[in-house]
């Protein structure tokens, strides 16, 4: 399968915010939009005009590494949002919000969703009692997300005991029992992203 090996700060740079790849770097003064806010390579200094299509590349590109998928990924989504009751944009968010390993990261668990991806693959996920290691997995309301029993004495997960974790109002997870709840799909106003997703829909219905 095809996997992104660069720096993931060029990322960030590239799209000229940044997308939450690193972690705690990435609000740090570590951070490459911090020290270094312009596109990488020899011409980020220049200024290009930007056509109408060339923004709404970007701003395709930008969600797509945001939740860190691949073309044939995303237009999968795309067109399963096409197909869906109501606004075809704030669909495709909602989809992509849904996915575990971004569950994962929205609830405290994983620092990032490359690193939330990772903890899903390894078989530490449960989802209704039964182990998923499929990060692009939907979850629906009601659905109950935990760390596996037999992962909780790991160091990763045994940081998060006790500690507050802010996430959005259609999460729940408790550091003490080491488990959450899908109270709600997830809205419009729940994703942090500066996205402008009408973009991405006229670029796909060229």
């Amino acid at each position: 399968m095809a996997k992104y090996t660069d720096s993931d700060c060029r990322l960030c740079r590239r799209e000229g915010c940044k997308l939450f790849l690193k972690g705690d770097r990435c609000i740090s003064p570590k951070c490459a939009m911090e020290k270094r806010p312009v596109a990488p390579g020899q011409h980020g200094l220049g200024r290009k005009k930007v056509t109408d299509y060339g923004e709404q590349l970007r701003e395709k590109q930008k969600v797509k590494r945001a939740y860190g998928l691949l073309e044939k990924q995303f237009r999968e989504y795309y067109e399963k949002a096409t197909r869906m009751k109501g606004v075809v944009g704030e669909n495709m968010l909602s989809l992509l919000e849904r996915r575990l390993d971004n569950v994962i990261y929205r609830m405290g668990i994983g620092d990032s969703r490359a690193q939330s991806r990772q903890i899903v693959n390894h078989g530490h996920i449960c989802v209704n009692g039964r182990v998923v290691n499929i990060p692009s997995y939907s979850v629906k309301v009601g659905d109950e997300v935990s760390i596996k029993e037999s992962k909780q004495d790991l160091e990763k997960f045994k940081q998060l005991r006790g500690i507050k974790i802010t996430m959005p109002k259609w999460l729940d997870f408790n550091t003490s029992s080491m488990s959450g709840k899908i109270l709600a799909l997830p809205q419009r106003d729940d994703i942090d992203l500066n996205i402008r997703e009408h973009m991405i829909i006229e670029l796909y219905s060229r």
